[in-house]
Formats: C-alpha cells, structure tokens, sequence
C-alpha cells in the first residue's frame, strides 16, 4: 500500500486544527491516549527549532480489542497516530491509514475492523471545520 496515511490540508491555524482534531475524535469514539509533541522534544533533545507538530495516539476500545483478537501482534501498530503540524497558512493533519494492518500483518481477519476504523477517521476528517481544504 502506498497510501499509509491519510491526509487533509486546511486552512485553519495550528492550534485551532489541534483543537478541532482532538474534537472530531472524541465525535468519531476515539479516546487520545498518548501525547508527543514533537517540536518541543527536538528542542529539549537537540535544541534544534521545526514546526509545531503534534502526534496524537488515538484508541476506540471496541476497535482496538477486535483487532487484538483477530491479531495480537496488531498491538505494535496501535494507538493510531494523528499528526497535526503546521503547514503554510495553515495545518496538515494525517492519520494512519487502519487499511495498513491487515495488509502489513498479512492477517485477513483485520479487514473488516480496518475499514470501520477507515471510515470512521475519513468521516473525521472530511468534518474538520476549516471553509475548505486547500
């Protein structure tokens, strides 16, 4: 697969597409489970300056669990990271792409919980305020 994440660009600034995500999760049965921000651990770490940028764990329990049922590996590949950083005039937000389970794992029983979760988080997306993707 060549598509492993999935992405929007939008016009809104950082903070607000930050809080807009973290919004559009908790609508879509996500829980954040972890945190990182990237640009102030580079800094701390290397004390080098990048964009902000912020990755999310995101975790929806009946998903996680019907994944780790069909393939207790699959734990590796989870929470599903949403990265948000600042682009331009605005902000990218990009999400794992949940087709990238079965597909890397080689378990076909994934499918149908990837396609839910897929679904799930382009729905996210596509509802993130913003007047329109650039």
């Amino acid at each position: 697969m060549n598509d492993f994440t999935m992405v929007r660009t939008l016009r809104t600034p950082y903070a607000q597409a930050v809080a807009d995500v973290r919004a559009g999760l908790t609508r879509a049965g996500f829980g954040v489970l972890t945190e990182i921000d990237i640009a102030a651990t580079l800094k701390s770490k290397l004390g080098v300056d990048t964009e902000p940028k912020l990755i999310l764990g995101a975790c929806r329990p009946q998903l996680a669990y019907q994944a780790l049922q069909a393939d207790p590996r699959v734990a590796a590949l989870l929470p599903c990271n949403v990265v948000i950083t600042a682009h331009d005039a605005g902000s990218l937000v990009e999400i794992m792409n949940p087709d990238v389970m079965p597909e890397f794992t080689g378990t076909a029983a994934l499918a149908a919980t990837a396609t839910e979760a897929r679904q799930l988080l382009t729905a996210m997306l596509d509802e993130l305020p913003d007047g329109g993707a650039l």
